[in-house]
C-alpha cells in the first residue's frame, strides 16, 4: 500500500512539472498583436485562362488585427461586400498554371493582402488563409 501511494505521489509531482513547462510560452513566440479569424464564404470563379476553361473553387479566411473588427457601436465591422468584390478582382486574373504551383499560392496571398489594405484599410488584412484550393481546367 505504501508503495501504491509513493508511486501515485511522483505520478501526481511529474504531471504538475510538467503541466508547468509545457504551458509556459517561449518568449519569442508571443504575439503583440493577435489576430482575429473572419472566415468567408466559398469562392467559385472563371480563371484567366484563354485556351481552355478552367475554374478556380477556393474557400479563405482572413487575419485581420483586432482594431479593425469592431465598429463604434460594437458591432461587427466587417464590410463583406468590399472584401469579396476585392478579392475577386484579384482571382480573376489568375491563370490556371500559376495557382498550381506553391509560389504561385504564394504569390496569390501576397496579391491578396495587398489589395485588401488598400482597397479595405479599415479592416487591417494581415494574413490570407486557404481553407481549401481546387483548380479544374
Amino acid at each position: 500500500m505504501l508503495f501504491l501511494a509513493l508511486g501515485l505521489l511522483l505520478l501526481a509531482a511529474g504531471g504538475v512539472l510538467g503541466w508547468h513547462f509545457y504551458s509556459r510560452r517561449p518568449a519569442g513566440k508571443q504575439t503583440a498583436h493577435p489576430l482575429t479569424i473572419v472566415p468567408l464564404d466559398n469562392f467559385i470563379v472563371n480563371l484567366a485562362d484563354t485556351d481552355r476553361d478552367a475554374y478556380l473553387k477556393i474557400g479563405i479566411d482572413l487575419g485581420v488585427g483586432k482594431s479593425g473588427t469592431k465598429a463604434e457601436n460594437g458591432k461587427s465591422a466587417i464590410p463583406t461586400a468590399a472584401v469579396r468584390d476585392a478579392i475577386l478582382s484579384v482571382l480573376t486574373t489568375y491563370h490556371s498554371g500559376d495557382l498550381l504551383t506553391p509560389e504561385g499560392k504564394t504569390q496569390l496571398k501576397r496579391n491578396l493582402i495587398a489589395v485588401l489594405q488598400k482597397k479595405v484599410a479599415t479592416l487591417d488584412v494581415r494574413r490570407v488563409y486557404f481553407t481549401h484550393f481546387l483548380v479544374q481546367r
